[in-house]
């Protein structure tokens, strides 16, 4: 892809804008950036861009594209129907997305994970285990290092592996990756589209430029079915996968192979999927189980997931405060193995935790609701699980620890935002840390 010279537009002026501008720039581009924030709001990112040499429109004035551009490239967290899009849209030779942008100019093999769930580890984790291996790999895309930074770098890597999110994926043109893996579906972001099957089919344009050659790697329960190229499926809750799980062993359907997952870092029945996509992308490059054992079985996952905090009296507490959604409520709850004390609310955003009423009811035993929405949950859940409030955090823990038996699993798993509390879920999740850190101490000191 030849930039010299060309004029392009960067629309959005957060971590994966700035990365396209400057990968745009270093390609000999003639770059332009716009926010229609204010500039008030954005006086970092307009510092950061000045440092660049680029003037970043801001307000109003970015909503009025001056003149045609040979490429505009838009940021995930902008409305691909916004006015600022559709304005740059119509002005522009060319509209993609950053994700599509620098693949374009990078030139590693990518494995490319999406999912509502679980991405985050998955990518993390199957990094850690190639790198382990000797290949070179990066984990990147919605996880938090933009695509175009590691492009940008320089740097020699065997692969990318790329978390992608709906967002990144609805301006995808040429995107192929040579790994797809698709975790799990559930309802999110309806806030961004009109309806479910809208999001469904953002998330299916992972697939639409897969080859013979490709490399689908999928949940049994969500297959995206009539695709090109072998296809491998795993499942923690049916046997009829490639990959399945039983007693704590991960087993390989057409080998014979097992892999023990049960002494691992990562917890529950959901990471183990995650654990099978990245076995099913270590046999796709011929590496062997045992090769990767120690990697994956020492492997600490990103905090706020399932993350395990402590075992006090016998309780295991487990810190899942990335939980922001009922599916991922749902996986963690049908991840644990033993009776669940569960620590849920937050943010009233409409969610109906009724949904979950007959998976409560079966792993429940007790919970402690918190936030705008604790009223709402204890209503949806009566008759079927013993509810009860908590005014904050250290409150629910205390509660929490005062119900949960030895042998039992206290879930600190919200299954909605937390800003009704807290600046975000890393915060929230803080919090049940040193609550759960305090309670260890006055049980050392009793």
């Amino acid at each position: 892809m030849d930039l010299q010279g060309k004029r392009i537009a960067i629309l959005g002026a957060g971590s994966s804008g700035y990365a396209a501008a400057a990968l745009a720039l270093s390609r000999g581009a003639l770059v332009e950036a716009y926010d229609s924030g204010s500039a008030e709001k954005l006086a970092s990112a307009v510092a950061g861009f000045a440092a660049l040499g680029l003037t970043l429109t801001c307000g109003a004035e970015a909503l009025a594209p001056a003149g045609s551009f040979d490429l505009t490239v838009i940021s995930p967290g902008i409305d691909t129907a916004s006015p600022i899009a559709r304005a740059f849209a119509s002005a522009s030779d060319e509209f993609i997305g950053e994700i599509e942008f620098a693949f374009r100019l990078g030139d590693a093999p990518v494995i490319a994970v999406t999912g509502t769930n679980g991405k985050t580890t998955t990518c993390s984790l199957i990094a850690a285990m190639l790198n382990a291996t000797g290949l070179r790999a990066v984990a990147a895309g919605n996880i938090g290092l933009p695509f175009s930074e590691v492009v940008l770098s320089g740097k020699s890597y065997d692969w990318i592996v790329l978390e992608l999110s709906s967002f990144q994926l609805e301006t995808i043109v040429e995107f192929t990756p040579a790994v797809a893996i698709w975790l799990n579906f559930a309802p999110d972001h309806m806030d961004r589209y009109a309806t479910v099957a809208d999001y469904y089919a953002a998330k299916l344009r992972l697939f639409e430029n897969l080859t013979p050659d490709s490399l689908t790697i999928h949940k049994l329960e969500c297959d995206p079915g009539g695709l090109p190229g072998k296809k491998v499926a795993f499942s923690a809750f049916s046997d009829q996968g490639d990959l399945h799980y039983r007693l704590g062993s991960i087993h390989d359907q057409p080998t014979g192979r097992h892999f023990l997952f049960s002494e691992g870092t990562l917890q529950g029945k959901h990471n183990a999927e995650n654990v099978m996509a990245a076995l099913a992308v270590a046999d796709s490059l011929g590496i062997a189980w045992e090769n990767v054992e120690t990697a994956i079985n020492t492997f600490q996952a990103p905090p706020h997931r399932c993350e395990k905090i402590a075992t006090i009296g016998g309780v295991l507490y487990l810190n899942d405060s990335k939980s922001t959604n009922l599916h991922s409520l749902e996986s963690a709850l049908m991840g644990q193995e033993h009776p669940v004390v569960l620590i849920a609310g937050g943010k009233n955003k409409g969610l109906d935790f009724g949904e979950l009423r007959g998976i409560a009811g079966e792993t429940v035993r007790a919970a402690v609701c918190i936030g705008e929405i604790a009223r709402d949950i204890a209503t949806a859940w009566e008759g079927a699980v013993p509810c009860q409030a908590a005014a904050d955090v250290p409150a629910a823990v205390r509660l929490a620890a005062g119900l949960a038996r030895a042998g039992e699993v206290i879930l600190f798993s919200p299954g909605t935002s937390s800003f009704d509390m807290f600046s975000g879920y890393e915060a929230r999740g803080d919090a049940f840390r040193a609550a759960v850190a305090a309670l260890a101490d006055a049980d050392a000191a009793a």
